[in-house]
């Protein structure tokens, strides 16, 4: 669920993001490196609860990403990274599963990449581009291959998905202005819940298949 507040003009936007797929696929280290810019090379499996906040700016608006990186926190979750490891063809055959997941717990419209991370192991590939991309295409997913090693496309994954839910939440704002032109004010008009109507927004990063299909949020 995603909140617009007309009284808090520090914080206009808080969404819930997850990150979510098989172990050692590289998520926490995908949010080591957009949080903080570490890397942990032993890093171990995620024991309990991680997430991160992490601030950002879309026409002078401030966002923030609350990023969880922990399976069985989808609900709620308007923003997803479904991740795998290109040099782990298990993992890629698990992410339908891992959709299920998501789908059980959140809005079926939830925005959604499909990541193929550790793409720094170029030797070691099981998982080509071209698999990667067909499968979100099918799906209705942006796609992006990433290196937390080497920081290739990690930001740009992160903030795919954060944009396109601000682009699809900005849309419904204008639109409920446009309405409370013609209908009376209900409740007190301080906090709007929104919710996606199947418009489709957002832009292309380098890497990334065209989006299929309405991603959406709440």
């Amino acid at each position: 669920m995603a909140f617009y507040s007309e009284e808090d003009n520090a914080d206009d936007y808080l969404f819930k993001i997850v990150l979510i797929g098989d172990s050692a696929v590289g998520k926490s280290n995908l949010l080591a490196r957009f949080a903080r810019d570490e890397f942990y090379p032993n890093s171990k499996s995620t024991i309990g609860v991680e997430f991160q906040t992490q601030k950002m700016d879309f026409d002078g608006k401030e966002v923030k990403a609350q990023i969880w990186d922990t399976a069985g926190q989808e609900r709620g979750a308007v923003g997803a990274l479904v991740v795998y490891d290109i040099s782990r063809r298990q993992t890629f055959e698990s992410i339908g599963r891992w959709l299920n997941e998501l789908h059980t717990h959140s809005d079926m419209n939830v925005v959604t990449i499909l990541v193929g991370n550790k793409s720094d192991l170029k030797e070691a590939r099981e998982v080509t581009t071209a698999e990667g991309k067909a499968l979100a295409e099918a799906q209705g997913l942006f796609f992006m291959e990433t290196s937390a090693l080497d920081s290739s496309n990690v930001t740009a994954a992160f903030e795919t998905v954060v944009k396109e839910i601000y682009n699809i939440l900005s849309r419904k704002v204008i639109s409920q202005e446009l309405k409370k032109q013609d209908a009376p004010e209900m409740g007190d008009g301080k906090t709007v819940v929104l919710q996606r109507d199947g418009e489709q927004g957002g832009e292309n990063a380098d890497g990334e298949a065209p989006k299929q299909g309405a991603g959406g949020c709440c």
